[in-house]
């Protein structure tokens, strides 16, 4: 479990094929300083588990349907990535509660840059849309942030194309310097995780809403 509030920014040290998925060896220092084999860290919002550490790397097995669903297929050796470990019990939850499963790939659409203030405009997948509000929680790239504005929803029975559904954050100078969303432009590809109540509160609908007899 973790929160969102990320600990340093990492590099990607090396990529080896394992395979048909891969083993990233990331350099985080401060992640790495007494990280041990089978604890978990989130890179870049994908929860990882450790296999292989040195003072300065961590080392974690990725699988293939993780490199399918998530952002994390397109890093390189020199990919920058947001670290954050596991939150201990008893910490203060900073920014909110993060499993480190995404679940799904955003684009960002637009870049609005200000005195102090970035606005960021993300394109997200259609069944993503109706989980995301206005002043909610959402996770981009295992960062924590609160959604600033948001795609209306359609009218009933209106079509909408995908590149309708979108959200925006507003990200101040903390986030820009300590994560690697200050480095974000138009057409990059973003992990999100969606607020993990809303999904909850997706599923008992869908059970509510199904035909007596049958499931969805």
């Amino acid at each position: 479990m973790f929160t969102g509030i990320i600990e340093e920014i990492g590099e990607i040290a090396a990529i080896t094929p394992a395979g048909d998925g891969w083993r990233l060896t990331v350099r985080a220092p401060k992640a790495a300083s007494d990280a041990v084999h089978g604890e978990s860290i989130a890179v870049s919002g994908v929860c990882l588990t450790v296999v292989d550490s040195t003072a300065d790397t961590f080392a974690a097995d990725v699988m293939k349907q993780t490199l399918d669903v998530s952002a994390l297929g397109d890093v390189a050796v020199g990919s920058r990535v947001n670290i954050e470990k596991a939150m201990p019990v008893g910490a203060r939850l900073g920014g909110h509660i993060v499993q480190g499963h995404v679940d799904g790939v955003g684009v960002v659409q637009e870049v609005r840059p200000g005195d102090q203030w970035r606005v960021l405009r993300i394109g997200m997948p259609a069944d993503l849309a109706p989980l995301v509000v206005d002043k909610g929680s959402i996770s981009v790239a295992g960062t924590s942030l609160t959604v600033s504005a948001v795609s209306p929803a359609p009218s009933h029975g209106a079509g909408v194309q995908a590149s309708a559904h979108w959200f925006e954050v507003s990200l101040i100078p903390e986030t820009l310097e300590t994560t690697t969303l200050g480095a974000l432009a138009p057409g990059d590809r973003v992990n999100l995780e969606t607020d993990v109540l809303a999904r909850h509160v997706e599923r008992l609908l869908a059970f509510r809403t199904a035909p007596e007899g049958g499931s969805r």
